[in-house]
């Protein structure tokens, strides 16, 4: 079945369709994107201003056409620390649903941490034991640790890129001052969560989800996008404090004319720089892996997984199978969708 994604993030408005099966890895079949910053249209008060607002209709009405005529059979929709932290949020998703008739799931920010550790398990497999995943969004930081599918610890922190350089570095470059507050002010942060995980072994695998990251590793010398998703990807702590040293006293003009920089995100990857490296410090991470799944992936997978309770699916003949009824065989202690990432999460705290 052909499925469409829509994510309204902090930067961009993204539809992703994809080919989806089950029992099958899905294959992106199309895309399409707009660059939207939510957080450049937050008026005083933190209301997402009515120019934002016609923005974000627009796009989606024209994702939702981009869907139909490429035959999408399902529409999962979804929005993140954007709205979730604007003033005016749930008047946006009334006026949304209202007037393009497309349901913005609001997910919260631990459900977006298991959510997106779910991805990454399902691509790492379960060949890693004990995975601890960090992701960097441009308005929040989620971070997740765990051995099964959904994970123990899961949570989200106010450090996403985007909003760190709109709230403590507004010049540009910024000013020796102003780096000196964000680093403090993100160490005091990323401690604070870190005394919320256990201490990782020696065996425990650290991905990294998240355009942020997958631009430091390109930075740091790893393989460029076009290479596909099946290179091996590394971002080295040592490597990274010397590019935010590198970054800091850099214009977002400079920082442009860097690979893996676009022009938009600019301004904002040496915040984003700061705190991967604050947490890669805390942890007590030498290396870490990019991961090229991460939430969108993972709601995929989830409405994938609930489509086997929901029906008798049948596998094809093969020699020795035959036809296995996966409704009837499967189990899921836990449930499926966004429920499970309550539950874990929910399990996590208590």
């Amino acid at each position: 079945m052909r499925l469409g994604v829509l994510d309204v993030g902090s930067n961009t408005v993204h539809l992703l369709l994809v080919d989806a099966h089950i029992g099958a890895k899905p294959e992106p079949f199309a895309s399409h994107k707009r660059p939207l910053s939510l957080v450049r249209h937050l008026d005083d008060d933190g209301a997402i201003t009515r120019e934002g607002q016609d923005e974000l209709l627009g796009f989606i009405d024209e994702a939702a056409r981009f869907a139909a005529r490429h035959r999408a059979q399902d529409l999962l929709s979804f929005c993140t620390s954007a709205l979730r932290e604007a003033a005016n949020g749930e008047e946006v998703l009334a006026r949304v649903a209202e007037e393009t008739e497309v349901e913005l799931m609001e997910l919260s920010g631990a459900q977006e941490s298991a959510t997106t550790f779910f991805a990454a398990r399902r691509w790492r497999g379960w060949s890693a034991g004990h995975i601890l995943n960090l992701d960097i969004g441009g308005g929040s930081f989620e971070m997740a640790y765990g051995q099964d599918e959904l994970p123990s610890t899961a949570l989200s922190v106010p450090l996403g890129a985007g909003r760190l350089t709109r709230d403590l570095l507004p010049d540009d470059p910024p000013s020796k001052t102003q780096i000196k507050e964000l680093k403090a002010y993100v160490r005091e942060e990323i401690g604070a969560a870190r005394r919320e995980f256990p201490t990782l072994d020696a065996n425990t695998e650290v991905l990294a989800t998240s355009k942020t990251f997958r631009s430091l590793a390109r930075m740091t010398g790893a393989a460029p996008s076009a290479a596909g998703p099946y290179v091996r990807r590394t971002l080295a702590h040592k490597d990274l404090k010397a590019l935010v040293k590198k970054l800091g006293p850099m214009t977002a003009a400079q920082r442009a004319q860097l690979p893996g920089v676009s022009e938009m995100r600019s301004r904002q990857v040496f915040a984003g720089a700061v705190a991967a490296e604050a947490a890669m410090r805390a942890f007590e991470i030498e290396e870490l892996q990019i991961c090229p799944w991460a939430l969108r992936e993972g709601l995929i997978l989830r409405r994938l997984d609930s489509l086997i309770l929901d029906q008798a699916v049948e596998i094809p003949q093969a020699p020795g199978v035959g036809h296995v009824d996966l409704r009837r065989e499967l189990v899921t202690p836990r449930g499926s969708g966004l429920a499970s990432a309550r539950a874990a999460v929910e399990h996590a705290r208590g």
